[in-house]
């Protein structure tokens, strides 16, 4: 061991306790959501607030606990990291067990080393299995009659599309297509490669996300920054802290909206029609700076990561300024509490649950780090009518953080099942939930 791991070993203790007690007192958290989230001053920060909830898992027979009128059991266990999720027209699911890839220069010096430290406590850090498993439950019993290797040899997956016959993948560094047959349990077929996606060593968000346009012609893929505001450069930031539209007939690309720190969750809102992303946004200001959010993104829209956050206020570590820039930074449209890392969005547009959840929004939050105290750890619905968020942020689906303060579990990515059952990744855990209605909605009509 070098002398400078045993300097930091020895000061890493002191180090963390100090960063925990920063950050200054915390607002209740629903005061970070809606469309108007009260936002206190920035806060400068010495060392980041780092306040995790250490990883411990599930004990056989505990579940997460669901809203009331639900009940969530275990579809599939003995995962590794499962962190998206993705069904099948047949109805089978698609799990994405994955991790992020090498990143030699990502997370260098001090900081970095501490911030690692505290990963590795929260279960963040095992290697890639870098595969896709299928998971079969024909008869919609909560019992999968097949589990099968769907897809190997990947280079950290994370988003999946199927358009015809053309399955597709969002590696950490390439979008590929694969030829996908009904039925089928296992793609053994080499890839295409769609196009490349920004990567190199640095590559700090890399998760990629994807989703089909309706109609297929196109497809949507998130790509988050290369740090937290800038501080690697511009250069580094090229086509990321985006959402970039793909053509799969010829690969070519184009930035479609900008200025999102790091996009993942995509859906399409059933009544509007518009394309919804989930943003995790900027870190080290504060505990309640700066909310996390959903919006409708915009052709052209810019969002304003690095310059400014939450439309129009100037983050002042970030040099130069581009005021420019920040004029027409879009304000989001709907908050989802600081540093709650809400990763995943699904929209219902099934008939299982009561018809108020119809048309609204469900949002894995998968957990602060940067905040004391804590907040996400949970699944949450937001209400929608006419298209746009009608009513707070409500728990779905929590206890994912015990009594000690421990992480049972995290809740990343989310859908529907094709009968009408919401599931969640639980990438601590290593568990897919399914969360059904314990009692079916009325008929139309009934009193």
């Amino acid at each position: 061991m070098s002398r400078l791991s045993r300097v930091l070993l020895i000061l890493a203790p002191a180090a963390l306790a100090l960063s925990a007690c920063g950050g200054g007192p915390a607002l209740p958290p629903e005061q970070g959501y809606g469309p108007n989230p009260t936002l206190p001053a920035a806060q400068k920060q010495l060392l980041p607030v780092m306040k995790i909830a250490p990883a411990v898992g599930w004990a056989e027979g505990q579940t997460p606990e669901a809203a009331p009128g639900f009940v969530a059991t275990a579809l599939v266990r003995d995962l590794e990291h499962p962190r998206w999720l993705y069904v099948l027209p047949n109805g089978d699911l698609l799990v994405a067990e994955t991790n992020a890839p090498p990143k030699p220069e990502d997370g260098k010096g001090i900081r970095g080393f501490f911030q690692k430290m505290l990963m590795k406590r929260a279960g963040a850090t095992p290697p890639s299995a870098n595969r896709i498993t299928l998971v079969r439950d024909a008869d919609h019993d909560g019992t999968p009659e097949v589990r099968t290797t769907f897809l190997s040899g990947l280079n950290s997956p994370f988003g999946m599309a199927l358009v015809g016959d053309t399955f597709y993948v969002a590696d950490s560094d390439a979008l590929l297509a694969f030829p996908y047959q009904a039925g089928q349990t296992r793609i053994t077929a080499p890839p295409r490669k769609v196009a490349d996606l920004p990567a190199g060593p640095i590559n700090h968000h890399w998760t990629k996300n994807v989703i089909a346009s309706p109609d297929g012609s196109r497809l949507y893929v998130t790509v988050g920054s290369n740090s937290n505001v800038g501080e690697n450069g511009v250069a580094a930031e090229e086509r990321r802290a985006a959402i970039l539209e793909v053509n799969p007939a010829t690969g070519a690309s184009r930035v479609f909206a900008s200025g999102l720190r790091n996009p993942n969750g995509m859906g399409w809102q059933p009544q509007s029609g518009a394309l919804w992303a989930a943003v995790n946004e900027r870190d080290e200001i504060g505990n309640d700076l700066v909310p996390d959010y959903m919006t409708a993104v915009k052709d052209g829209g810019f969002y304003g990561w690095p310059y400014s956050y939450y439309g129009q206020i100037v983050d002042t570590r970030v040099k130069p300024q581009r005021p420019d820039l920040v004029a027409r930074a879009i304000k989001p449209d709907y908050a989802l509490g600081a540093h709650t890392a809400s990763l995943g969005l699904t929209f219902y547009d099934a008939d299982a649950f009561p018809a108020r959840y119809r048309g609204g929004a469900f949002i894995g939050q998968h957990g602060s780090w940067n905040r004391k105290p804590l907040n996400g750890y949970r699944v949450a619905f937001v209400p929608f009518a006419g298209g746009r968020p009608a009513g707070p942020a409500e728990d779905f689906l929590t206890g994912f953080v015990n009594a000690k303060g421990e992480a049972l579990g995290r809740p990343v990515g989310v859908t529907v099942d094709k009968a009408g059952a919401l599931l969640v990744a639980d990438d601590v855990g290593n568990v897919v939930w399914r969360v059904t209605a314990n009692r079916a909605p009325p008929a139309a009509g009934a009193k």
